[in-house]
């Protein structure tokens, strides 16, 4: 790991669910202000390895870095004390607080690790389009909304990384190009990475470079072809 070191790095990261081999030995590397797109057919292992990468649980084999740092040996609680500063996570679905203001859902952030970051929540609603409405709660807006508030959210801790996966899966065409646009603009302003985990090939190519899955391992040339042949849609 000479050189700058990277928001994100994976090291022959395998994982096993019973007798299937999910991921196989799959090393990566993300840097702040770079947008890299991991793409593959369902079933590739994409969203084993984001889950993996995230910390929200621990590789069979391999190592995981944030900012430099080794996190997939930590215990749980200390990932997720370091997880606030170093990712943010966005998913296909919002998870939205609903009993939480616009505003009070953005600065959850703050509220763990104890600082206030008002001004910060305030900055990125008018970001996101949503200024002047921290009073209101998530069920009043819509699909597009909620998804620019959990991309604000996702960078209130402005962190080293963004891991998305299927961030736009729910949104209709117009609205995911927008969310997906605004999101990579906003992380890139922070300086941040983002790992976008999609199917989407009009989403992936916002990004600045593509990995493919496929069987769980990575791969290129023909085989990359091959895979992405897989993600057409069927005439």
């Amino acid at each position: 790991m000479g050189g700058v070191t990277p928001a994100l790095h994976a090291v022959k990261i395998s994982q096993r669910f019973g007798e299937t081999q999910v991921l196989h030995e799959v090393s990566l590397e993300v840097a702040r202000g770079e947008v890299v797109a991991v793409m593959g057919p369902s079933g590739s292992g994409k969203s084993t390895l984001l889950h993996l990468l995230g910390g929200l649980g621990q590789p069979q084999s391999g190592e995981v870095y944030w900012e430099g740092v080794r996190v997939d040996s930590l215990s749980v609680e200390a990932r997720a004390k370091r997880r606030v500063r170093a990712l943010g996570l966005v998913f296909q679905h919002h998870y939205l607080l609903p009993d939480l203001s616009l505003l009070d859902n953005l600065r959850v952030p703050g509220m763990i690790l104890g600082e206030d970051l008002t001004g910060r929540a305030e900055e990125l609603l008018r970001q996101v389009g949503l200024g002047g409405r921290g009073q209101v709660y998530p069920e009043v807006l819509s699909g597009g909304e909620r998804q620019r508030l959990a991309v604000a959210r996702a960078l209130m801790a402005r962190p080293a990384v963004l891991l998305a996966d299927e961030p736009t899966g729910s949104l209709d065409r117009a609205n995911a190009a927008k969310v997906a646009q605004l999101m990579i603009d906003l992380a890139r302003e922070n300086a941040s990475g983002v790992l976008l985990v999609t199917h989407d090939e009009h989403l992936a190519a916002l990004a600045d470079r593509q990995i493919h899955l496929l069987d769980g391992r990575v791969v290129t040339g023909a085989e990359a072809a091959g895979a992405a042949l897989l993600l057409a849609p069927s005439a």
